[in-house]
């Protein structure tokens, strides 16, 4: 009973972290118009990222200061990792992610960057050996993919354009490399204190990049009055990022990163779903399929009891 309690609390914090960041992607449309930002405006969209992150950050670290009752800042021994994890986890997903987008459709970007999920495992499994790499990972992981390509390729047929896909995948690879270092750093320092400061130093990193990219390309400063309406969007923006990736962080800590990681899977669906209740998009029956599919790949990864045989990777080496 206790391992299904855990196995519950596990789906219902993976699943709420998906939906936070699905709800991320019509809202960060709906924030560019509030804030006067075009899509084309790739360091416009960087600053804005960045400022969202450093906002994100405070909100943790804050938050998370008022419930222990301290200051939360890094020893001097941390600063060099947090700085390492931002650089991965922060600056270079995003930087290359928003770069990479301004130079490939959106359903390009959706399928590339689903690879998060797989570089995720494979740098896990493979390269810092934390877990064992087996056949049902691998199944699950395609399983999800195919769920992802199911939503995107097929209405829309796939074209590699090696200077928008390319630093999009470099953006994923990013990700899948900060997967681990979490994992890494979870054992030995705090996740939540790791995940609010890199926000910090990787949105200010990121906020003087835009708009350091802004002044030389001569592109406009964006200083319009803004509403009430867009300065609460970017609240929320910052709100999604501090929750989801801090619980994220959590679960990566006390479970294998390919567990955790096949449910990103569900982030395109259900960005695609969310957009289509807020922005009047359109769903089809193929939706339905790739949720399903998804699910079969969650439900694979996450099988218990493998066999001895189901191993892929050698492990007798672990780090």
């Amino acid at each position: 009973m206790k391992g299904l309690k855990k196995e519950l609390a596990v789906f219902a914090g993976a699943l709420l972290c998906c939906f936070l960041w699905a709800s991320a992607v019509p809202s960060i449309k709906i924030g560019y118009k509030l804030w006067d930002i075009g899509g084309d405006e790739t360091w416009k969209v960087i600053r804005f990222a960045g400022i969202r992150f450093f906002l994100a950050g405070i909100l943790v670290i804050a938050f998370a200061g008022a419930a222990r009752k301290k200051l939360l800042i890094p020893r001097r021994d941390e600063w060099g990792k947090v700085m390492f994890l931002s650089l991965f986890q922060t600056i270079g997903q995003y930087v290359f992610f928003y770069i990479g987008v301004a130079h490939t459709t959106g359903v390009n970007s959706a399928v590339v960057d689903s690879l998060t999920n797989f570089f995720a495992m494979m740098i896990a499994c493979v390269v810092m050996r934390m877990e064992k790499l087996t056949i049902r990972k691998l199944t699950g992981c395609l399983l999800g993919l195919a769920g992802v390509i199911l939503v995107e390729i097929l209405p829309a047929g796939f074209v590699f354009r090696p200077a928008g896909d390319g630093l999009v995948a470099l953006s994923a690879l990013c990700y899948g490399v900060s997967s681990s270092m979490i994992k890494k750093y979870s054992s030995e320092h705090d996740t939540v204190l790791f995940s609010g400061w890199q926000f910090i130093f990787g949105g200010a990193v990121m906020t003087a990049v835009g708009q350091c990219g802004m002044m030389v390309s001569g592109g406009s400063d964006g200083s319009s009055p803004v509403s009430f309406k867009a300065v609460a969007l970017l609240v929320y923006l910052a709100l999604v990022s501090s929750v989801a990736y801090t619980l994220w962080g959590i679960l990566l800590k006390n479970n294998d990163v390919s567990k955790i990681s096949v449910y990103g899977f569900m982030n395109p669906v259900m960005g695609v779903m969310l957009s289509a209740v807020l922005l009047g998009d359109k769903l089809g029956i193929r939706y339905a399929a790739a949720l399903l599919l998804i699910g079969a790949g969650i439900a694979t990864v996450n099988i218990k009891k493998p066999h001895k045989m189901d191993d892929v990777s050698n492990t007798k080496d672990k780090v």
